[in-house]
């Protein structure tokens, strides 16, 4: 690791391959930021069971274990109950962003989305001088 420089790591949970890559090629644009990809809830937390990780960007809408049940978990796991977690869903509705806040999601995007947004979104959370 070199000297002064902060790295970071990312978890994306996502089923969707092509969402997934949209967002790793946006994030590829976060200096120092280490992406890790997880392609539904149940494999998210498997990665977590091995990992700590700076930032949790999640879906909703998932096969297996959806993103709200994996905010569930996560903030009732002692080693990630403090980890940020962004959700990026299609659901837009006032319920839907209630409830995932209510959970303990730190941040709510609606598709679509844009990269600078994601961006901007996971420094913010990430503390990372924008």
């Amino acid at each position: 690791m070199t000297t002064g420089t902060t790295q970071y790591s990312c978890l994306i949970v996502e089923d969707s391959p092509m969402m997934r890559q949209l967002l790793v090629f946006a994030l590829a644009r976060v200096k120092n930021l280490r992406v890790t990809e997880a392609d539904d809830g149940v494999d998210g937390l498997r990665k977590l069971a091995s990992t700590k990780y700076d930032v949790i960007i999640t879906d909703i809408n998932m096969p297996i274990m959806d993103g709200l049940k994996l905010v569930k978990r996560v903030r009732t796991d002692p080693v990630h109950k403090d980890t940020p977690i962004m959700i990026i869903t299609t659901e837009g509705s006032h319920e839907d962003r209630q409830r995932a806040l209510s959970l303990g999601a730190n941040a709510y995007i609606t598709k679509p989305i844009q990269a600078p947004q994601v961006i901007a979104k996971v420094k913010e959370l990430l503390k990372i001088e924008l």
